[in-house]
């Protein structure tokens, strides 16, 4: 292995979870436990003193719940990027964490391999989201009428109502050919569109998209 290992802080009040999850994670190649919250404020503090690279959330804790903590985390902290590792994908848990800047959401029945992979990703500044939560996204996405959510002032860079609904599927994760089976368009007219959205936000990956799409209120 070459560089630094990838630094991850665990959270979840669980003991058990907990010391299972330090267990899983110390033994992936190339990354390092660097601390196990047992609560938000411990995640909050030991993300302050650790500055993890990312940070393994639960989202049920005493004392500050995990959206919350991630609030804390990202704005403090704007290179740590959160995972969260939760039994619940209802809409209650999963929007206001990845409102709150998770990048990343699994359920406890992932597999190592799934954590690994979700962790790798985050570091490289691409999203990665339990298939579940992404099939609930594009629900909630297609549920919604564009236009009316996403008023004109909040569009400053002139995005189209399709390009705005191409932007929130970004956000939630998925591919372009994801979108286009979505949408029931072409993957050349997803790719146009993915263009148009990097040329008027000024993106120039997919992550810079997925940020100007959560700070505009869009996703």
């Amino acid at each position: 292995m070459t560089g630094a290992p990838i630094r991850v802080l665990v959270a979840d009040d669980q003991r058990t979870v907990r010391d299972g999850l330090t267990l899983l994670v110390g033994l992936i190649d190339g990354v390092e436990v660097v601390g196990a919250a047992c609560d938000g404020v411990e995640a909050v503090e030991l993300a302050q003193s650790e500055r993890p690279d990312v940070v393994l959330m639960d989202l049920r804790m005493p004392r500050m719940e995990g959206a919350e903590a991630t609030r804390h985390i990202r704005a403090e902290l704007p290179d740590t990027q959160v995972l969260v590792l939760t039994t619940y994908a209802d809409d209650e848990s999963l929007f206001p964490a990845l409102q709150a800047g998770a990048r990343g959401y699994l359920t406890k029945d992932a597999s190592a391999e799934e954590i690994e992979q979700a962790i790798q990703a985050l570091v490289a500044g691409d999203t990665h989201l339990d298939p579940t939560v992404q099939q609930r996204l594009v629900a909630a996405v297609l549920e919604t009428k564009p236009v009316p959510d996403v008023p004109a002032p909040s569009l400053p860079d002139d995005l189209t109502p399709r390009e705005t609904e191409v932007l929130k599927l970004i956000a939630s994760g998925l591919s372009n050919d994801e979108i286009a089976e979505a949408l029931v368009v072409s993957q050349a007219t997803v790719k146009t569109h993915v263009n148009r959205i990097f040329y008027k936000t000024g993106a120039r990956d997919r992550a810079q998209a997925v940020r100007y799409a959560y700070q505009r209120g869009i996703a």
